[in-house]
Formats: structure tokens, sequence, C-alpha cells
């Protein structure tokens, strides 16, 4: 019997790709006999998804990285249920879980680092990431590059990219749900985008793209599906390119892998990128994919063999790839049929709580903490 004790925070309040990976290890966790605590933010879809999973959820309001009264209440959760790991999401339950561990005497701290944002060296960024915390886990050797950058040790990270439930894919049938729910044509080529309406997602670009692409053929379409804090910049922003007709805003939708099985084409057009959870998912769909070439986006799609790469913030190079999968259908079904072999082989779910699971072992180890109650 694992003796282990886990509590895994999150602090997200919308659904993303962050938070459906930590959903992702928790439940793994979960099925390989921890004993595993998942805090998240009262009402949030992430609380939802994880009690629908028969997770051992406790809601906990978490206000910001200065709250006090939730590290506290975090710290007497985690002394009564006598926590030995401590692993945080996301920056905002780092910050406040740092206070907590510490005043709940947890021997053992890790911290999540999904996105490739700079990180700074001031005073808070080096607490953040100083020696409290035994490992962070980068889902890309470029956020690991990020990380050295600002100063973290290289000895002190562990890249582990994100994994993805194939399962969500497999059991989708129906091909055509976006051109009944749109009226689209059998011949429109449908491109889409998974993505937060947010700076470093670059939609901007990929609507410039568009516009471009609309001159060489009005049978391609383009799929936003996201919520965030740009959306209404953004609509009015295809409002004045004049592609609005050709431009479909989603939002937040549950159904993304029908929505997926729909599309002709999938495009990650962000300036800004850790790996790129939406690219994984297209490509488990066995969809071609069109991304630009920064973060850790690269480890993933290998320009020619699993998808296009484009530099970021290039609208002409996106449009150009977006156009040649147009014309070149047999280019798109090889770069489909490679990207779903790539990512079948290395980004399961099952392969990320391994190796997850191997780094808390090595950290209970160096720190003494008994990890069995028994061995048979």
């Amino acid at each position: 019997m694992r003796k282990l004790s886990l509590v895994h925070v999150d602090a997200g309040l919308e659904w993303r790709g962050g938070q459906r990976q930590a959903l992702f290890l928790v439940r793994e966790l979960k099925k390989k006999g921890f004993r595993v605590f998942f805090v998240v933010q009262p009402g949030s879809p992430l609380e939802q998804r994880a009690r629908q999973e028969g997770l051992e959820v406790i809601p906990l309001a978490m206000k910001g990285e200065a709250d006090l009264w939730a590290s506290l209440k975090l710290s007497l959760i985690m002394k009564k249920k006598k926590c030995q790991l401590a692993h945080f999401h996301d920056a905002h339950s780092l910050s406040l879980g740092l206070r907590a561990a510490s005043w709940a005497k947890v021997p053992i701290i890790v911290a999540h680092r999904r996105v490739d944002f700079p990180v700074g060296r001031n005073f808070f960024s080096r607490k953040k990431y100083g020696p409290k915390v035994d490992s962070i886990i980068a889902i890309s050797e470029g956020i690991k590059k990020v990380l050295v950058e600002g100063g973290v040790p290289p000895e002190k990270i562990a890249v582990i990219p994100s994994g993805i439930d194939f399962s969500v894919f497999e059991d989708v049938r129906d091909r055509d749900f976006l051109r009944r729910e749109f009226g689209f044509a059998a011949d429109d080529f449908l491109v889409g985008i998974v993505a937060a309406l947010e700076d470093h997602k670059g939609h901007i670009y990929l609507f410039q793209a568009t516009k471009l692409v609309r001159a060489h053929s009005p049978k391609i379409k383009l799929i936003v599906v996201g919520t965030g804090s740009l959306r209404l910049e953004l609509e009015s922003q295809v409002q004045q390119l004049g592609i609005e007709d050709i431009v479909f805003f989603l939002g937040f939708r549950e159904d993304v892998p029908r929505i997926l099985a729909s599309l002709d084409l999938f495009v990650l057009s962000s300036h800004l990128e850790g790996l790129g959870s939406s690219l994984l998912d297209a490509m488990a769909c066995r969809l071609p994919v069109v991304a630009t070439r920064t973060g850790g986006i690269p480890e993933i799609v290998h320009h020619g063999e699993t998808g296009l790469l484009v530099p970021p913030k290039d609208p002409e190079a996106l449009a150009k790839a977006i156009i040649e999968l147009y014309h070149d259908r047999n280019l798109a079904h090889y770069l489909a049929e490679r990207g779903q072999q790539y990512v079948r082989r290395h980004f399961s779910a099952e392969a990320m709580a391994e190796r997850v699971i191997e780094l808390y072992f090595k950290l209970a180890q160096k720190k003494g903490v008994n990890i069995y109650e028994g061995r048979s």
C-alpha cells in the first residue's frame, strides 16, 4: 500500500489546458493507489470535472498570491490530511501554497510550470522558485530553458511533457457535426484553433492570415474555440479586417473532441507557448497541424513530418502554410497520420503520470520520507 499522501493544488478559475493536465495527473495517481487530495477553486469547471472523476476534492477560495487566509486554510488541510508532498499546478497556488506548506511542515514541494513567459529576477520570483521548492516540472525543454535563464538551477528542473486521454477521441464517430451546425458546404475547408483568447495565443496574426487566405479561396473558414479577456477586441478586429463572414467564434465548448473531428486543419498561432496541449489533442484526432516555431511547440511539431511550422507573428507565412495544406491533401494526410502516431507514442496521460511518480519517489528518497507502509 502506498503511504505517500499527496495534495495537489490548482487556483485556476477557468477551464484551460493546465487545469485539464492537473486533472489527468490526479486521476492517474488515484488509479495507482496514492492517497491524493485535490484542492481547487469552488464552483470552477475543474471542481465539477474532478468530482465527476470521483476524485477527493477540497474546494478552497484562493483570491491571489497574497491571500493569507487561503494559505492558513490550506495549511490546516495539509495538517489534517498528513500530507507528505504538495504539488502546485499554477503560479498563484504556488505562492500561497509555499506559505501553507511551510506552516504545515510538508517535507516535499513540487511545482508545475506550463508557460514559457520569462521568469522575473525580482525578490518574489526568486522566492517562488527558490530553495523551498524541491523540484519544478517543466512541460518542455523550451520552458526549462526559460527557467534556467531566470536563475533556476537546471538540476532542480524535471522535463515531463503533458499527457492526453486518447479515449475521448476514439469515441467520436461524427465528423460532420460543424457542417450541420453552421450549414457549411461539403467542400468548405474548416480550419480551427482552440486557445484562450489572450495576447500570447496570437489570434490577431491568425486573423490577418485569414484575410490573406480569403483572397485566395473563400471556401476556407476559421473556427475559433475558447474564451478570454480579448473576446470583444478580437471580434472587433475581425470586423475591421472584413472577414466576419468566414470567422466563427464558438466560445467555451464542452465538446472539443467532436469539434476537432469536424475540422480539416488545426492551427496554433501563439508567440509564447509552453508546449501546446491543444496541438496534442488535434494530432491525437488525426488532424494536420500548422503551428508557430516558439516555446516547446517544435518538440512535438517536426516540420514536414508531424506538421508545418512557421515563424511567430508572421501572417504571410501562416497563410501560405494553410493554403499549402488546402491544396495538397496528400501532404495533409501524411502529416496527420505521422502526427497521430507520434503523440500516441510519446504523450499519453499514463506515461506522464509514471514519470511524475518516478520524480516523487526520487524526492522522497532524498528527503528520507517513507513511501510505503509495507512491501509485499
